[in-house]
């Protein structure tokens, strides 16, 4: 059986916004961290803009509406993105605020395998904390360790699963 091709475009999204988020955490030059954040940001946007449509034709309003929360939250995030680290902060957390919201709601119905379902709560678990942690004053920043970026391995698990289910046969 082969995959529809929105389905391909949608895993190549989650990809790339994986790897290209991942590696901004860790680059030291801003230029290149928000050109990498950038990518990210609109590949996210565009698969999960795809998701929400695929799950939504399904009847799984539930996984639809969360890919669509993840979207708004990527969004923000993408935002404010070229204002730098400490100017991006208020977005930052409106964004993984959003992002935590979208991970329970695709993580709730038993669509997806448990493992990826896990993933994708302690992810969530990691954003709220880190989000309550800045609205409370901590100096926190996107590439600040060990919160929030403990969360950001757990959502590329998460996105890998995502991935999985799109493109693997007979599904």
């Amino acid at each position: 059986m082969r995959s529809n091709p929105l389905d391909i475009v949608a895993a190549t999204g989650l990809a790339i916004g994986g790897a290209f988020g991942l590696a901004g955490t860790f680059v030291g030059s801003d230029a290149l961290r928000e050109t990498l954040w950038t990518i990210d940001g609109v590949a996210l946007v565009v698969a999960t803009a795809l998701l929400t449509m695929k799950y939504q034709r399904l009847g799984n309003d539930g996984i639809a509406a969360g890919f669509l929360t993840f979207l708004a939250g990527e969004s923000l995030l993408l935002a404010g993105n070229a204002a730098g680290l400490e100017a991006s902060v208020p977005s930052y957390v409106g964004g993984i605020s959003l992002w935590a919201a979208a991970l329970v709601l695709v993580s709730a119905p038993k669509t997806f395998a448990m493992w990826m379902r896990l993933t994708a709560l302690i992810a969530a678990l990691l954003f709220v904390v880190s989000a309550c942690m800045i609205l409370w004053g901590a100096p926190l920043l996107p590439t600040s360790s060990p919160l929030p970026a403990a969360g950001y391995p757990f959502l590329v698990l998460t996105f890998i699963g995502w991935i999985w289910t799109l493109l693997r046969p007979g599904r």
